[in-house]
């Protein structure tokens, strides 16, 4: 624990994060479902890589770095908090981002995200669906070099071992939240692609000894593969905190039975569950990952493979500022 204290942060989310009942939800599905709030961190509208940029920006400062490069989809939530942290911070911004095919055409090249993007005062560079958008951010860090700049390039997601630091310290927080309620919870559902949250819970629940099985619902690919994805990034991160990456073993579970035909791209069942919970709770999901994990999460309640009265807690991490941008879908 004391090494995980010694990592340097910024701060810039809002903390702790509400843990809140879902009751009407709740007795659609037949069980008990807790919500926790990572849409309300704060940052232009909040979400989950508020929690990760709070290490990579300290990682940045350290570092010298006075500009950030950061790669994602056109619709990118992760794209959208770099630009405000960097804005909050003073960092020039460069945003890599790329078309995603099968999306929709009226609103998603101009609304939602996107307009965020400008709005915060990111340069966006558009990579077409065919270019290799990391080859592309690697030319332009090379560039920015040359033109004297410093730049610090952050992954799609905010996802290696810095940034997952924010996840690691959101699981010590919802332990206490839980302990503070006296509330026990039989399984945590999270959406799960660049693999930092998913990874970061289970790193901080591992350091607390809390045995909370974490089931990822896929967005971008099969669950095997993602499975794998976790389990190395857990792994680096126990190992930057001085623990040992055999911890990791047993602990990583994705379904991939839900992101549809690819990332970015809606199915019916998350309009579904995106509507649902909306007309249910009055929470906004989003059409790229909380709807996508949302479904999931409803049809195994429905199917009996989430037992009947067990208390499920859904991570919610964020993302209806992209919902304006698949409003045909919806239409």
């Amino acid at each position: 624990m004391s090494s995980f204290k010694q990592q340097p942060r910024l701060i810039i989310s809002h903390q702790p994060t509400p843990l809140e009942q879902a009751p009407r939800l709740s007795a659609k599905l037949g069980i008990n479902l807790l919500f926790k709030r990572d849409d309300c961190t704060g940052l232009a509208g909040g979400g989950n890589k508020t929690r990760k940029l709070e290490y990579l920006l300290a990682d940045a400062q350290q570092q010298g770095a006075d500009t950030l490069v950061t790669i994602g989809g056109l619709q990118s939530n992760h794209a959208r908090q770099t630009a405000a942290a960097a804005a909050k911070f003073g960092f020039n911004c460069e945003l890599v981002l790329q078309d995603v095919p099968g999306t929709p055409r009226v609103d998603y090249l101009t609304n939602g995200n996107m307009f965020l993007h400008e709005l915060l005062g990111a340069t966006v560079h558009q990579v077409p669906v065919k270019e290799d958008c990391h080859q592309y951010a690697n030319s332009l860090v090379a560039r920015l070099q040359q033109q004297g700049k410093r730049p610090y390039l952050i992954p799609i997601g905010g996802s290696n071992a810095v940034g997952s630091l924010g996840y690691v310290r959101c699981a010590l927080e919802l332990i206490e939240q839980l302990d503070e309620q006296a509330l026990k919870v039989d399984q945590l559902v999270v959406a799960t692609g660049s693999a930092g949250t998913q990874a970061g819970l289970l790193a901080g629940l591992i350091i607390a000894g809390v045995d909370i099985p974490v089931l990822g619902i896929t967005v971008s690919r099969p669950g095997s593969e993602q499975e794998q994805l976790v389990l190395t990034l857990l792994q680096q991160i126990l190992q930057r905190l001085g623990l040992d990456p055999v911890l990791a073993n047993g602990k990583v579970h994705a379904n991939g039975d839900y992101y549809g035909a690819s990332y970015g791209v809606v199915t019916q069942d998350s309009l579904n569950a995106i509507t649902t919970t909306a007309q249910t709770e009055g929470i906004l999901l989003d059409p790229v990952y909380t709807g996508k994990a949302m479904a999931g999460l409803i049809d195994l309640c429905q199917r009996g493979i989430i037992a009947k009265g067990s208390t499920q807690l859904f991570l919610h991490t964020g993302g209806s500022q992209a919902l304006p941008a698949y409003i045909s879908a919806f239409n």
